[in-house]
């Protein structure tokens, strides 16, 4: 079966983001559950006693996620969609299932491999056809290298995709990643090439191809607020990227819905915390502005402490904002 994105929460949230209408409570929460098609076994996350959580133990861990109501949109991998849908998880909770319709080479993260070596090459696993009996948004990923030939070959594999949305009646948001295998790119001009081609890429794209909104890396003020400046229809969504501090975690969401993101779309941040609910928990109140991301890590480090749970790193160490992106780099001010 089929949801359509019109008739949910999400679509009224996309809907007063796009008329201008946005006010925080709005902001779009995303739980990327799909590391089974980056990382295989160990995407799985950890248990408690440190061995790897089972595929069962992963699933009953997007059930509690989709549970606990603070999410909008459970991305997933098709296969895990539709045994979740079948249960009617998505009936049951407020949560919308997205499923990750293409996995470019540059996610095939398992152990031992070096595919993301290389620049990334466009791969379709899941059929669009089959994922669309069950799930109606789609994930949709990119990453330019500044190589001809490969960022060519992405292109061509994502005009395909978008017609084959259109004729399924599937929607799709748009992942692009920073370069993975950068090539003739200075670190500094990194973040306005990825802007650049992603205005790119969509000024041919009319009206029922384009996307319902971005998934993109923070790579700063500057840049974020370039790309929300030049086009306010383009609903700009940031990907959380690798586990970092807890602090990352928290000034990441404050700082780029302040500078314009509307969606967050994390995945490790999520997976790898110690207690996922208790974080997740903490994801409203530090967009609305009601508790400093500061404040938050000491609240959540307050819970893991009533729980028996011990933490990854000391108070003091998960204080620290330690990715260079954002505001207070390398302190915990």
């Amino acid at each position: 079966m089929t949801y359509p994105l019109e008739s949910n929460p999400l679509a009224n949230k996309l809907s007063r983001i796009h008329k201008g209408y946005y006010k925080p409570s709005d902001f779009i929460i995303a739980d990327a559950k799909d590391a089974d098609m980056a990382f295989g076994i160990p995407g799985m996350g950890p248990r408690p006693d440190g061995k790897t959580k089972s595929r069962g133990e992963f699933l009953q861990s997007i059930r509690d996620i989709c549970a606990s109501g603070v999410i909008d949109i459970m991305l997933t991998s098709a296969s895990n969609g539709e045994i979740l849908t079948r249960e009617g998880l998505f009936e049951k909770t407020p949560a919308t299932l997205a499923i990750r319709g293409n996995d470019t080479t540059d996610i095939w993260r398992v152990r031992g491999g070096e595919y993301h070596l290389e620049p990334s090459r466009p791969f379709r696993t899941a059929s669009l056809a089959q994922a669309s009996r069950f799930c109606s948004l789609t994930l949709y990923s990119m990453t330019f290298n500044n190589d001809l030939g490969a960022d060519y070959d992405s292109l061509a594999a994502f005009a395909e995709y978008r017609e084959e949305c259109v004729r399924l009646g599937v929607n799709y948001f748009l992942e692009v990643f920073n370069p993975n295998v950068p090539r003739n790119l200075q670190a500094e001009s990194m973040p306005f090439f990825v802007n650049d081609m992603i205005v790119r890429a969509l000024a041919g794209v009319t009206e029922p191809e384009r996307p319902k909104f971005l998934k993109i890396a923070y790579n700063g003020a500057k840049a974020l607020d370039e790309l929300v400046t030049y086009d306010p229809s383009l609903v700009v969504g940031i990907l959380g990227g690798s586990a970092g501090t807890t602090r990352d975690c928290l000034e990441l969401l404050r700082q780029a819905e302040w500078n314009g993101a509307r969606v967050a779309l994390f995945g490790r941040k999520i997976n790898l915390a110690e207690s996922p609910l208790d974080l997740v928990a903490l994801f409203r109140p530090v967009v609305e502005g009601l508790i400093a991301p500061k404040e938050a890590v000491r609240a959540y480090h307050d819970r893991l402490m009533q729980q028996g749970l011990k933490p990854n790193r000391p108070l003091a160490d998960d204080l620290m904002i330690t990715e260079p992106a954002l505001e207070g780099h390398g302190s915990d001010a």
